[in-house]
């Protein structure tokens, strides 16, 4: 994999903390805009870029890259997102996938229609926690609750509270704790039970955005309930509950590092089986593999999990009239 990678923020200095682990990915160019210039040549200097563009139009020519990471503000990752495919690049698309389900649906047509690959990269997915969970659902019997909470005040909201709008907080460039936060939890519920049948969101709304909110996903038998919020902070505490037992972690669905299993009347059983790997590490080395075998059929299952995704944020900032200026943009 050639890869050419779009941003130069925190995401991106994480990605570079483990990517030089998989040998078969090369880090070909890397873009961001031209006030970052003197921080993308330090990181060129540091983990051995060929190229430097400070224009995204400029780097999709460049015939040495095959594929494309996306790690730009929530608002531009359609218009970037569908430049890459145009360009014939593969794509890598960080959370959350796009601004809104049309777009998402757009993307996967996109790309369909040029065989090329894309992925979102949500860790939860591709977690040996998470795979582990998934293989126990069964025994936990009939699923009666399902509750997730990612609360974590954060820094950026004091800034927030001034009058500094940072991007994680502006509606303009599809802020907001649902599309932030709430994106691991929805990542986590549909991947285990598909798509919900009726979806409710409330929130508290401060200068157009959600700072929080309590989202609702119903199914045929049993209902979730999804928190979220940057206002404010909780330990973790997410549980899935059937009649024959439940699993529950205190970890952050992002990282996940660890759940407990514990069936009735039987003591709990603990699995960390991450093996100390770095959190995005597992997601990265599941699209080389798919890369190196073009497995698409794969990626649509991943790419059908990441459009259920989008339709239950479309639908949650629906149910409370939360619209960005990005909704039009197709």
């Amino acid at each position: 994999m050639k890869l050419g990678i779009v941003g130069a923020g925190v995401i991106v200095h994480t990605l570079l903390e483990f990517i030089h682990e998989l040998d078969e990915i090369e880090l070909v160019a890397i873009c961001a805009l031209p006030h970052s210039a003197d921080k993308l040549h330090a990181l060129q200097a540091e983990h051995g870029f060929t190229y430097v563009y400070t224009d995204y139009d400029e780097m999709l020519k460049n015939e040495q890259i095959d594929t494309v990471y996306i790690a730009v503000n929530n608002h531009l990752h359609y218009l970037f997102g569908r430049k890459a495919l145009e360009a014939d690049k593969h794509l890598i698309m960080e959370k959350p996938f796009t601004s809104n389900y049309e777009q998402a649906l757009m993307i996967a047509k996109i790309a369909k229609e040029r065989k090329l690959l894309v992925f979102e990269a949500i860790s939860t997915i591709h977690n040996p926690n998470f795979l582990k969970i998934r293989q126990l659902l069964p025994s936990l019997g009939d699923i009666r609750i399902v509750s997730v909470n990612y609360t974590q005040y954060s820094s950026r909201y004091d800034a927030f509270l001034k009058g500094e709008i940072l991007p994680a907080f502006d509606y303009r460039k599809s802020g907001g704790a649902l599309m932030d936060l709430n994106i691991y939890n929805i990542h986590f519920i549909v991947s285990l039970f598909g798509e919900p049948e009726e979806v409710h969101y409330i929130a508290n709304i401060e200068n157009n955005i959600d700072t929080s909110g309590i989202l609702t996903l119903k199914y045929k038998d049993f209902n979730c309930v999804s928190i979220a919020a940057k206002d404010c902070g909780a330990p973790f505490i997410n549980c899935i509950q059937g009649n024959k037992g439940c699993i529950y972690t205190s970890s952050a669905l992002f990282t996940l590092t660890d759940f407990n299993y514990q069936l009735n009347k039987q003591e709990a059983q603990h699995f960390d089986l991450r093996a100390d790997a770095h959190r995005m590490k597992h997601e990265f080395i599941s699209f080389l593999e798919m890369y190196n075998n073009k497995d698409f059929e794969k990626m649509d299952m991943l790419l059908d999990h990441s459009l259920m995704a989008m339709k239950v944020v479309t639908q949650a900032r629906n149910d409370i009239g939360l619209v960005f200026p990005d909704d039009s943009n197709l």
